[in-house]
């Protein structure tokens, strides 16, 4: 499996994808833990991130023969995985750093 993410589309679609999945994931978060007016934005936040996924899943699916969804969905998995791990260990380092001095 090639990683094509230098691909126009294919990073368009990355970007979109991973947008829309952790504005679903803050906006359920927001709206489950949030009173008021916050819990109200957490909704928008939840339904703005369905739309884009799904918006862009149905541009991107099955009809466009560019893009194979499936695959940019399991390369684009790797790559917030790696980033995550990524900041989570230069995050670590900086607070060990910061909380040693």
């Amino acid at each position: 499996m090639a990683f094509g993410a230098f691909d126009p589309l294919t990073f368009l679609t990355i970007l979109l994808l991973t947008f829309s999945l952790f504005l679903i994931i803050t906006g359920a978060f927001t709206a489950y833990f949030g009173s008021g007016k916050s819990r109200k934005i957490g909704g928008g936040l939840l339904v703005g991130g369905l739309v884009v996924g799904l918006i862009w899943g149905w541009y991107a699916g099955p009809s466009n023969s560019s893009v194979t969804l499936g695959t940019v969905i399991i390369e684009s998995v790797g790559v917030i995985l790696a980033a995550m791990i990524g900041a989570a260990a230069a995050i670590g380092l900086f607070l060990l750093a910061i909380m040693k001095s």
